[in-house]
């Protein structure tokens, strides 16, 4: 008779493998993720991890629950490829949740015309002749956008930046509402004024 310990031990090792993430990081990125009940926080998994479906039930089922020895809990897969995929190395672990934040403000960028993006260690710099945004986490809960533009007009959702710094202002954003008209009309005075 097969060992259940020993399987689900062999389960969440692979999973480890193949996410190139602890159990641990999965677990913080669900948290991330708005999903509070079991069969959302699966559904979640497989989505974003590409996780079938035994897997990411195994993953939720022992959140808040002490996982087995691991032996280390580190997962054996490469870390990730930044020049293949430069968001793999900023949205990971509990950020791994502000990825689409991040892709959907990547939209409406792209919707003004070419520019350069260039990955930093913490940010992804928006360049045309000079850089005119800066977008990146800034917390597990908030992604931040740096604004290079002047005379943006003041509102609370803006903070200005002490002069001689890489952005005038800075906004952060939590939801895909705060993606909004307001902010594209930001980034795109900072993309015009780059030109």
């Amino acid at each position: 008779m097969a060992d259940p310990i020993a399987a689900t031990i062999t389960q969440l090792r692979n999973i480890q493998a193949r996410t190139g993430m602890t159990i641990a990081q999965l677990h913080a990125a669900v948290a991330t993720s708005g999903a509070s009940k079991h069969g959302e926080k699966r559904s979640w998994l497989m989505e974003r991890f590409k996780l079938g479906y035994g897997d990411a039930n195994t993953v939720v089922h022992f959140i808040d629950k002490p996982l087995p020895d691991l032996g280390g809990g580190a997962p054996t897969a490469a870390v990730p490829d930044p020049d293949a995929d430069p968001l793999a190395t900023l949205y990971t672990g509990a950020k791994a949740g502000l990825r689409p934040l991040h892709e959907a403000v990547m939209a409406r960028v792209r919707g003004f015309g070419a520019f350069e993006e260039s990955p930093k260690k913490t940010y992804v710099s928006l360049r045309r002749k000079k850089q005119f945004a800066m977008v990146g986490p800034a917390t597990q809960d908030s992604v931040q956008i740096g604004l290079n533009a002047k005379d943006l007009p003041a509102h609370p959702r803006l903070k200005v930046q002490p002069p001689g710094g890489m952005c005038q202002a800075t906004t952060r954003i939590s939801s895909a509402a705060d993606v909004d008209d307001m902010l594209t009309g930001w980034l795109r005075q900072a993309y015009d004024a780059a030109g």
